[in-house]
């Protein structure tokens, strides 16, 4: 009896940390946040979890990114997101001269951009920003004002003045960069190495970082082995970087951000459950676009914006294998693929990748759950 007292508080306590904030912390070498990506691309190292018992009692495997096409099965669907990073970052100035950062976040209206602006509190509405580009004999200017404060996010709407036919993201390439992660701050990357081979969809702000290990090489060896390939658009914004403030994180009010699932993909994957394939999400961004076209209870063709919060106890509906990179304490991402496997076995494989000098976050390894490896009460 006072054994069994014992083991209900233990998992009471741990029923209590999956809905804490405090219970999703591990501690990183600062050494192991990657600034860089591997070369080639799919020489990064892949931690397999292929077991649903906790890391401590079956080890993952250690393999490397190519080996893929050899850990999927012929059958398998794996679902990528083919949004393409924009150069979101601008730096221009007020009339006075005065320095000016500007971080796109994403597209309200017409050349109506919601925007974090650095220093902000100097701009209100009516206030007028001006980027330049190009050299002296070929310099080009492009303006934009502000119309309204957004409080959400304390961002601005920034109104870009273009002729009606032009849309901002086909000027952007001349006046803006591509932004990193806040937690790059020594990279050497070019630009096309923060995009996914398959990227084509304009409008994010940053990477779906899982897809970034995929070559054309790999991709085409995946296709000759059976396993097949098919794309969701998820437009990641500035809320995939914001830490969970709420020690409670069933209270946590999760960002929006665009999806699109198209009927093309519905038809795929509803193809391969019926053959007894798998579906194997690419990065925590396909997981919450095919999650929230199946909110219904049913995965249907959506396009919209999806505020879905997965954390532990989440009932999924699609997604049972995934491929994702290793992610910053108390972030939503970490309690998504909690929800997967469990929140103290996640921790227990973090530990593990720490041990073998795993590199974390966006430009880092990866790890692989395969659908055997998902944790047996799910």
């Amino acid at each position: 009896m006072k054994q069994q007292i014992i083991q209900d508080n233990v998992e009471t306590q741990n029923v209590n940390l999956d809905c804490s904030l405090s219970g999703y912390d591990y501690e990183l070498p600062p050494g192991l946040i990657a600034q860089n990506p591997a070369v080639p691309r799919d020489s990064s190292k892949l931690l397999v979890v292929n077991s649903p018992e906790t890391a401590k009692s079956i080890p993952p495997l250690h393999h490397i990114f190519r080996d893929l096409s050899e850990l999927l099965k012929a059958g398998d669907l794996l679902v990528m997101n083919n949004t393409k990073v924009i150069p979101a970052r601008l730096y221009g100035c007020k009339d006075t001269g005065a320095g000016v950062e500007v971080l796109l976040l994403e597209e309200r209206g017409h050349n109506c951009w919601l925007a974090l602006v650095k220093p902000g509190k100097r701009f209100k509405v009516g206030s007028e920003i001006i980027f330049t580009a190009g050299g002296d004999g070929n310099k080009q200017e492009l303006r934009a004002t502000v119309v309204e404060s957004d409080p959400e996010t304390g961002g601005r709407l920034l109104q870009f003045d273009l002729p009606p036919a032009v849309p901002l993201v086909q000027v952007l390439g001349k006046f803006g960069q591509i932004p990193l992660p806040p937690y790059i701050t020594a990279s050497t990357a070019a630009d096309e190495q923060y995009q996914t081979v398959y990227a084509a969809e304009q409008g994010a702000i940053a990477a779906p970082t899982a897809g970034l290990h995929f070559t054309p090489e790999l991709l085409e060896k995946l296709r000759n082995n059976g396993i097949n390939q098919a794309f969701i658009t998820l437009h990641v914004g500035v809320g995939t970087f914001r830490p969970v403030e709420v020690e409670d994180v069933t209270t946590h009010a999760m960002h929006e951000e665009w999806i699109e699932v198209t009927a093309d993909t519905v038809e795929q994957i509803r193809a391969t459950q019926a053959a007894g394939g798998r579906i194997i999400a690419v990065g925590t961004t396909v997981v919450r676009a095919l999650e929230g076209a199946a909110q219904s209870g049913d995965l249907q063709p959506f396009v919209g914006k999806t505020n879905l919060f997965i954390y532990p106890g989440y009932k999924w509906q699609v997604v049972q294998g995934l491929i994702t990179n290793f992610h910053l304490p108390r972030s939503s991402l970490l309690m998504l693929v909690s929800a997967l496997i469990g929140r103290e076995r996640l921790l227990d494989l973090y530990r593990q990748a720490i041990s073998f000098e795993y590199r974390f976050y966006s430009f880092g390894d990866a790890m692989l759950i395969l659908p055997e490896g998902k944790s047996i009460q799910l």
